[in-house]
């Protein structure tokens, strides 16, 4: 397997203190620096992490928000193509065996995997005494591990829902952890998941009676916790229809997490310490990705090409739909002046305005110069109808690194809501869901939905909604077997021109080309691989 080996040249290049491949795993404290790199390697720049990564990947920076750019929830309003972001877009880059992003999210992946699997093998060979600190350790790495494959599976093999899991190919299933390496064929989805659910138990067992390192704030966040691991039980469970299953680890999952209120809503979600987070990479100032961040390539406020000349904007069919008690709704701009004169639908600029609300080039003018007094933005910042202000830096207008939000307690009551109603319990969904949707609109009711279909279209609104920008949409439209339609129902606000073959997408299902393609390299590297296992 074409993945990086925990030898010195590994060691020396992981974002934290180097120590040698003998003493890496002699004691509690340098097992916590190889399991703090694992950490880092979330959110640094790929080379950083593994021989052969590129610049041009920050991991979880470019992997979490192509959830919803692959989806086409996060719009692009203007042609721009930093990082192979319109690529990805465009359904051009997840498509190609030879992408860096079809190639450096698998060796990501099977990193992570590769660093759990030596900390677990250590630690289960019985040779340390069992401390709580070492369990919390081990319960770590087995959380990272079912994390690592499940990320695979539902990129690299069919939905489990819509296809034959006993059958389907889903990754290669790797336990090894020293050199040399044996390769593996291809598991089956089934397989995968499995392992995948003997991991997450293996986690919580291990959680119980540990002791979690002695940091706070926002790095404590940055740490796997056995809340995380139930939130992944539950996204695994979601995933492949176990919906008792998944009902009961959301709610575990999100116990003692409050649900944030209107203005922490609006604060940008930038930091771990916002009351709901459950998990997230808390980016130090030391290892930031600067114009590789997850902020540049979705946000509307950092101050980098892609964003100034490319305002992220959101389904109009969605924002519309939004009710004006609802405070989300305060985030998308729908009058907002297209002071683009490169916008892809062509009305950029005053001499091209459709909005009659400005009768004159003054009042168009002020009213952009208002959005980048409100917003923070530089005068090279364009305006665009629906963009948003919901994913914001907290430092407005400038590069500086934000914290990077991988779980809420939000998604526990969408999962729980969700999984509650496919179980035929209309009354409990509506039950799970009621706090999120009441804490978001004062006016929400859920006597308006008398059908337990009408409550599933509600519960897919509140998702799109509640989490956009936060990448579920590519797992959203492969669990509901949805495919992508710009043009339907008075448009989505994306250009045809520019979105080309992804303005439409049939239904995963029926299309192929939502499984990402496996690496060339690894098909060309692993001898259990051929050219007959490519996606």
């Amino acid at each position: 397997m074409s993945i990086t080996s925990c030898e010195e040249e590994f060691l020396e290049r992981r974002p934290t203190d180097a120590i040698s491949a003998t003493d890496a795993l002699a004691n509690e404290d340098n097992m916590q620096l190889i399991l703090d790199g694992i950490h880092r390697g979330l959110y640094s720049q790929s080379q950083t992490v593994f021989p052969g990564g590129d610049t041009g990947r920050a991991n979880n920076h470019y992997w979490v928000p192509l959830g919803d750019n692959l989806a086409g929830d996060l719009i692009h309003s203007a042609n721009a193509n930093n990082l192979s972001w319109r690529s990805a877009m465009q359904w051009n880059e997840h498509t190609q065996p030879t992408s860096l992003t079809t190639e450096i999210f698998w060796y990501h992946r099977y990193n992570i995997i590769l660093h759990a699997n030596l900390l677990i093998n250590e630690i289960e060979s019985g040779t340390l005494t069992e401390t709580a600190r070492l369990k919390h350790i081990l319960g770590q790495a087995y959380t990272y591990r079912a994390y690592a494959y499940l990320s695979l599976v539902q990129h690299y093999g069919r939905g489990y829902l819509i296809g034959d899991p006993a059958s389907d190919p889903g990754v290669p299933i790797l336990f090894s952890s020293e050199t040399p390496f044996t390769s593996q064929p291809r598991s089956t989805v089934q397989e995968v998941y499995t392992q995948i659910g003997s991991d997450l138990d293996a986690a919580i067992s291990s959680f119980e009676g540990s002791e979690p390192p002695g940091v706070g704030g926002a790095a404590a966040k940055a740490q796997l916790s056995v809340d995380v691991a139930q939130g992944l039980k539950a996204r695994w469970a979601l995933s492949k229809g176990d919906w008792a299953t998944a009902a009961e680890a959301a709610a575990k999952a999100r116990e003692g997490y409050a649900l944030l209120g209107e203005d922490e809503w609006k604060s940008g979600f930038n930091s771990n310490e916002l009351s709901e987070v459950i998990w997230g990479s808390n980016v130090i100032a030391a290892e930031t990705t600067f114009f590789r961040s997850y902020f540049y390539l979705a946000s509307n406020t950092f101050n980098g090409s892609q964003v100034r000349n490319n305002p992220k904007i959101a389904d109009r069919r969605m924002v519309d739909a939004i009710p004006e008690s609802d405070y989300r709704k305060d985030v998308f701009l729908p009058d907002a002046p297209n002071s683009n004169t490169s916008a892809a639908n062509g009305n950029g600029g005053w001499e091209n305005n459709t909005n009659p609300l400005y009768e004159t080039e003054e009042e168009f003018d002020a009213a952009v110069a208002e959005i980048k007094s409100t917003y923070g933005l530089t005068s090279g910042h364009n305006t665009h109808p629906y963009m948003h202000f919901k994913l914001k830096n907290a430092n407005p207008g400038s590069i500086d690194p934000d914290d990077v939000i991988y779980m809420r307690a939000s998604e526990m009551y969408l999962i729980e809501a969700e999984a509650k109603l496919m179980m035929g319990d209309l009354a409990g969904a509506k039950e799970a869901l009621k706090p999120l949707a009441e804490a978001r609109d004062e006016e929400w009711s859920a006597d308006e939905f008398n059908t337990e279909e009408s409550f599933f279209e509600h519960i897919k609104f509140q998702w799109r909604l509640e989490m956009w920008g936060e990448g579920f949409g590519y797992t959203n439209h492969i669990r509901w077997d949805e495919g992508i339609d710009h043009g339907a129902n008075g448009g989505s606000g994306a250009s045809e021109v520019l979105y080309q073959d992804a303005f439409q997408m049939d239904k995963p299902s029926t299309n192929d080309d939502w499984i990402f393609k496996i690496p060339q390299a690894e098909i060309n590297a692993n001898p259990n691989l051929s050219p007959s296992d490519q996606n």
